[in-house]
């Protein structure tokens, strides 16, 4: 029996995103996502009907501000009081899980996918999908990039334009490309 893509996505195995049932997913996705981008504001609420409905978890009071978009809402997970600002992207192709009281600013982009390393593989449409996690009341500056398989620990700060490619530390702040730990003194 062949395994579906979705199933080897979801198992963080090696996938093509050349498939029907993805595709399809991803046009659910970008269904809900205009439709959250296009209601004024007094309708949308914090997140519109149909993008609330696709999330796989919204906690009390979070909110995304328009424009946001993401690749199939299902694998992302909102704490309480989570606030994503305007021009948020999250490529969600493994889970995204965004704890209670944290804040992103303008234009943050998380990518879960990882394209493969030969160009034979990427023609393919290979990807490996790996989960991100941001802990409790963390802070991510605006136009900061959140990569593939890291974690940003509780209270963590993540200064605007860094580009995270490693786990960040509870508390920890990081700035620049590649972020790398400020020192307090």
């Amino acid at each position: 029996m062949t395994t579906s893509e979705r199933i080897k996505m979801a198992a963080g195995e090696w996938y093509t995103c050349i498939d029907d049932e993805l595709e399809a997913l991803r046009i659910a996705a970008r269904d809900a996502v205009f439709e959250h981008n296009s209601l004024p504001p007094r309708q949308r609420g914090n997140i519109a009907p149909a993008l609330r409905a696709l999330l796989g978890g919204v906690g009390e009071e979070a909110r995304i501000e328009a424009p946001f978009h993401c690749a199939y809402g299902f694998n992302i997970h909102l704490g309480d009081g989570v606030f994503l600002n305007a021009g948020c992207t999250i490529l969600d192709t493994a889970p995204v899980r965004i704890g209670k009281g944290t804040m992103l600013g303008p234009n943050v982009q998380i990518y879960c996918a990882e394209h493969h390393r030969e160009a034979a593989g990427r023609l393919a449409g290979l990807e490996i999908a790996r989960p991100v996690r941001i802990g409790d009341n963390a802070w991510i500056g605006g136009s900061a990039v959140i990569l593939a398989g890291v974690s940003i620990g509780e209270g963590a700060i993540v200064g605007a334009g860094a580009v995270v490619t490693r786990d960040v530390p509870a508390n920890a702040t990081v700035l620049g490309n590649p972020a790398r730990a400020v020192t307090k003194g």
